[in-house]
Protein backbone atom coordinates (compact mmCIF):
# COMPACT_ATOMS: atom_id res chain seq x y z
CA UNK A 1 0.00 0.00 0.00
CA UNK A 2 1.42 3.55 -1.43
CA UNK A 3 2.17 5.72 1.19
CA UNK A 4 0.25 9.78 0.41
CA UNK A 5 3.48 11.43 2.68
CA UNK A 6 5.26 10.70 5.82
CA UNK A 7 3.11 10.21 9.01
CA UNK A 8 3.59 14.17 10.45
CA UNK A 9 4.94 15.68 7.41
CA UNK A 10 4.13 17.92 5.15
CA UNK A 11 2.10 17.19 2.32
CA UNK A 12 2.68 17.86 -1.03
CA UNK A 13 -0.82 20.73 -0.80
CA UNK A 14 1.60 22.39 1.98
CA UNK A 15 4.37 22.51 0.05
CA UNK A 16 2.63 24.11 -3.00
CA UNK A 17 0.73 26.64 -1.28
CA UNK A 18 4.10 27.54 0.70
CA UNK A 19 5.64 28.20 -3.42
CA UNK A 20 2.09 29.65 -4.23
CA UNK A 21 2.70 32.75 -1.56
CA UNK A 22 6.46 32.80 -2.20
CA UNK A 23 5.59 33.81 -6.36
CA UNK A 24 2.80 36.05 -4.56
CA UNK A 25 4.90 37.81 -2.96
CA UNK A 26 7.47 38.24 -5.52
CA UNK A 27 4.75 39.36 -7.88
CA UNK A 28 3.29 42.21 -5.55
CA UNK A 29 7.54 43.48 -5.00
CA UNK A 30 7.72 43.18 -8.35
CA UNK A 31 4.64 45.61 -8.98
CA UNK A 32 5.53 47.61 -5.71
CA UNK A 33 9.08 48.14 -8.03
CA UNK A 34 7.52 49.01 -11.25
CA UNK A 35 5.82 51.37 -9.44
CA UNK A 36 8.30 53.22 -7.58
CA UNK A 37 10.29 53.39 -10.97
CA UNK A 38 6.92 55.01 -12.73
CA UNK A 39 7.69 57.58 -10.13
CA UNK A 40 10.86 58.49 -10.80
CA UNK A 41 10.44 58.42 -13.96
CA UNK A 42 7.67 61.10 -13.49
CA UNK A 43 9.94 62.73 -10.86
CA UNK A 44 12.88 63.22 -13.40
CA UNK A 45 10.30 64.24 -16.26
CA UNK A 46 8.54 67.25 -13.23
CA UNK A 47 12.71 68.32 -12.78
CA UNK A 48 13.87 68.07 -16.71
CA UNK A 49 10.74 70.35 -16.89
CA UNK A 50 11.58 73.07 -14.30
CA UNK A 51 14.92 73.11 -15.31
CA UNK A 52 13.99 74.15 -19.15
CA UNK A 53 11.12 76.43 -17.71
CA UNK A 54 14.45 77.79 -15.68
CA UNK A 55 16.30 78.38 -18.06
CA UNK A 56 13.77 79.82 -20.34
CA UNK A 57 12.83 82.15 -17.96
CA UNK A 58 16.47 83.73 -16.72
CA UNK A 59 16.69 83.99 -20.48
CA UNK A 60 13.79 85.96 -21.28
CA UNK A 61 13.99 88.12 -18.17
CA UNK A 62 17.86 89.03 -19.59
CA UNK A 63 16.69 89.90 -22.99
CA UNK A 64 14.09 92.26 -21.14
CA UNK A 65 17.17 94.02 -18.87
CA UNK A 66 18.97 93.97 -22.45
CA UNK A 67 16.31 95.66 -24.10
CA UNK A 68 15.26 97.96 -21.26
CA UNK A 69 19.20 98.81 -20.90
CA UNK A 70 19.38 99.94 -24.27
CA UNK A 71 16.25 102.19 -23.88
CA UNK A 72 17.52 103.57 -20.48
CA UNK A 73 18.65 107.33 -21.56
CA UNK A 74 20.16 107.34 -17.99
CA UNK A 75 22.90 105.17 -17.88
CA UNK A 76 26.98 105.95 -18.83
CA UNK A 77 28.61 104.12 -21.28
CA UNK A 78 30.52 102.77 -19.16
CA UNK A 79 27.33 101.64 -17.07
CA UNK A 80 26.06 99.85 -19.92
CA UNK A 81 29.32 98.02 -20.57
CA UNK A 82 29.47 96.87 -17.04
CA UNK A 83 25.85 95.74 -17.05
CA UNK A 84 26.36 94.01 -20.80
CA UNK A 85 29.58 92.44 -19.44
CA UNK A 86 27.34 90.79 -16.48
CA UNK A 87 24.51 90.04 -18.15
CA UNK A 88 27.55 87.52 -20.48
CA UNK A 89 28.75 85.98 -17.23
CA UNK A 90 25.05 85.42 -15.76
CA UNK A 91 23.62 83.99 -19.63
CA UNK A 92 27.42 81.54 -19.31
CA UNK A 93 26.46 80.68 -15.90
CA UNK A 94 22.36 79.42 -17.02
CA UNK A 95 23.85 77.73 -19.59
CA UNK A 96 26.04 75.61 -17.31
CA UNK A 97 23.66 75.29 -14.49
CA UNK A 98 21.15 73.77 -17.06
CA UNK A 99 23.88 71.15 -18.93
CA UNK A 100 24.88 70.42 -14.85
CA UNK A 101 21.20 70.24 -13.47
CA UNK A 102 20.41 68.21 -16.91
CA UNK A 103 23.27 65.84 -16.58
CA UNK A 104 22.71 65.51 -13.06
CA UNK A 105 18.75 64.74 -13.61
CA UNK A 106 19.75 61.49 -16.28
CA UNK A 107 22.32 60.21 -14.03
CA UNK A 108 19.89 60.04 -11.34
CA UNK A 109 18.98 56.25 -11.09
CA UNK A 110 22.36 55.10 -12.44
CA UNK A 111 24.00 52.76 -9.88
CA UNK A 112 27.24 54.19 -8.14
Amino acid sequence: MPRCHEMGGPSEREYADKVSKIKEKMLKTEKDIKNDFAKIEKIKLDALKKTEDMRRSAENDLEKVERDILKSQDLATESRQRLNSEIVILKGEIGQKYTALKTQISKAIEPR
